[in-house]
């Protein structure tokens, strides 16, 4: 059973260190922020069954629409940590009433076909605006 716990005041912290490789953040153009930092938008932790940190998930509203991105730890992938992920993004923009969720993938991204594809493989479209985004679904559990 995953966990899924909004962080009230979110801050860089050990375990966004550990998941967030200074190579994983220097491929979408960013630097490790230091330790404590508050940092901003919304952010959930993901834990599995021995309470381990295995994942995050990101929201920003704007404009009706919510960009969002997700973080699954390497040592974890391939176990469905991801489609949770998604799923509760996906649950908090409709409680929000939000319209579309969305995410955008830097041209320089060392692997940037395949975090296209797993978006273009969730019901993710391309759109004119160089993003991938899908309507918020209505009545689809978060389970």
């Amino acid at each position: 059973m995953l966990g899924w716990t909004k962080e009230d005041a979110p801050r860089w912290d050990a375990d966004k260190q550990r998941l967030f490789t200074t190579e994983a953040l220097a491929a979408v153009g960013m630097e490790a922020p230091q330790a404590g930092y508050a940092i901003a938008d919304e952010w959930w932790r993901v834990t599995n069954d021995g309470g381990d940190v295995v994942g995050y998930g990101w929201l920003d509203a704007e404009w009706g629409n919510a960009q969002i991105a997700l973080l699954v730890g390497d040592g974890h992938r391939g176990r469905g940590i991801g489609d949770f992920i998604l799923r509760k993004l996906e649950e908090e923009a409709r409680t929000r009433g939000l319209n579309y969720i969305y995410n955008v993938v830097p041209d320089g991204h060392p692997n940037r076909a395949w975090m296209t594809q797993w978006p273009l493989l969730h019901g993710f479209l391309a759109s004119p605006h160089g993003n991938l985004r899908r309507q918020v679904r209505i009545g689809v559990p978060a389970s």
